[in-house]
């Protein structure tokens, strides 16, 4: 279906953690014995229509990065570690500096999400192919509200309309890049890469995503991957049962 796409994957791992409250980068934690990067980027590897994976990480952490987490974990298609930058924007854009000149279709995700499901994966890509771009995210269930600098309820936005952007996020390749050109321009510094296409002009489809598609970011988080993880051996070991059974 994408044999004449080469797609390429921006992993950004080159966050300073301040959240965390750890000593260690949060990509660099262990859930059930396996970094969280190292869980993100298996997603991607074993996307069968990802052809390679390009992984932004923080200038000192780029040889740690190689030899723990891509060498240790055999992964095949990462093809280089690249320098990340002040604000994740500078990151995913030292990333599309590197791919490959034959890439068609860029997927940014977030090194922290270690719970991207494979279908997401393959939605964003397939939307990509049609509308150009789109990102993954999910209907929000609280009421939101829209707080003024006192601490005031300005607004309260109709919760039909709302949903929270997740990652990945998913463009063809030359959209992306005009995007990026355009906030350089500009001096405009967005909380993800969707912002910059819309700021275009262009339209960027929502795809239904998954709530399990966390990111990490504080030590309540690490709690939800434990038992996100927990109840997943759980589910697994009984279709085991079953199947063994018959």
């Amino acid at each position: 279906m994408y044999k004449n796409q080469f797609i390429s994957a921006i992993i950004a791992a080159a966050g300073m953690s301040n959240r965390m409250g750890s000593k260690v980068n949060k990509q660099f934690i262990s859930i059930n014995n396996k970094p969280i990067l190292a869980h993100s980027i298996d997603k991607f590897e074993r996307c069968k229509y990802v052809d390679e994976i390009i992984v932004v990480a923080r200038e000192e952490e780029i040889e740690y990065c190689r030899k723990e987490i891509v060498k240790k974990h055999n992964f095949k298609k990462v093809t280089k570690i690249v320098r990340g930058g002040k604000e994740r924007q500078d990151s995913v854009y030292n990333g599309i500096l590197a791919l490959d000149e034959r890439c068609d279709i860029v997927l940014s995700h977030d090194g922290a999400r270690p719970f991207v499901k494979m279908e997401n994966i393959i939605d964003g890509i397939k939307a990509t192919v049609e509308y150009g771009a789109c990102i993954v995210g999910v209907p929000v269930k609280d009421t939101i509200k829209v707080v003024g600098d006192q601490g005031n309820i300005t607004n309260t936005p109709n919760r039909d309309l709302l949903w929270a952007a997740q990652t990945p996020q998913c463009f063809k390749k030359h959209i992306l890049m005009e995007g990026y050109r355009k906030a350089i321009e500009d001096g405009f510094i967005g909380t993800d890469d969707g912002v910059l296409v819309e700021r275009l002009g262009l339209k960027v489809k929502m795809v239904m995503g998954s709530y399990e598609n966390i990111k990490i970011t504080t030590p309540e988080d690490l709690i939800i991957a434990e038992s996100l993880l927990k109840d997943r051996a759980t589910i697994f070991s009984r279709i085991d049962f079953v199947f063994e059974g018959r």
